[in-house]
């Protein structure tokens, strides 16, 4: 005799969880020198600060407003969509499916204060080439690399008067 099966019993794959996120690759640039600024997260990854976009919020506004509060920085200029990145992970027994939305955003002055609270431990401001090698996730290091092209093929872009910063080991922390 076989096994009757009931409502709920039948089960297939489960299908991912769809979650959507923004962020930014902020930089500054003084002449053809451009820094990138870097958080590192509670797990000690450096990476961009990103976050989940909130009702009816567009990707540009979500990349913004998870810029200021992970960085504390406000003297934002958003520039062009970089690219679109995503990844599976499970959190909580449940398979979720993260598509996160890059911008290229301008920082030209302002002090960083990371976003304790929300596991943003550091943020730094790298040179270019150092912040590509220095950077935790392949998916992001793509990013940066898009991002990177763009700024040096527009090395007329908005100048701030800034020292350079000091080059940072990252590998120390």
């Amino acid at each position: 005799m076989g096994r009757r099966r009931g409502r709920g019993e039948c089960r297939g794959p489960v299908p991912a969880v769809v979650e959507t996120s923004a962020g930014g690759v902020i930089y500054r640039r003084c002449g053809a020198a451009v820094h990138v600024l870097l958080i590192r997260d509670r797990y000690h990854h450096w990476g961009f600060p990103k976050g989940h976009l909130e009702g009816a919020e567009t990707a540009a506004d979500a990349a913004l407003r998870e810029v200021a509060e992970e960085t504390g920085l406000t003297a934002l200029r958003l520039g062009p969509r970089l690219h679109t990145i995503d990844w599976f992970f499970r959190f909580r027994g449940r398979l979720i499916h993260k598509y996160c939305h890059f911008y290229l955003i301008e920082c030209p002055d302002g002090e960083t204060c990371p976003q304790l609270e929300e596991g943003i431990t550091e943020c730094v401001w790298l040179p270019l080439d150092e912040a590509i090698a220095s950077i935790s996730y392949d998916n992001a290091r793509e990013v940066l690399r898009i991002a990177a092209g763009q700024l040096r093929d527009s090395r007329d872009a908005p100048c701030s008067e800034l020292a350079p910063f000091p080059p940072r080991n990252l590998q120390d922390h």
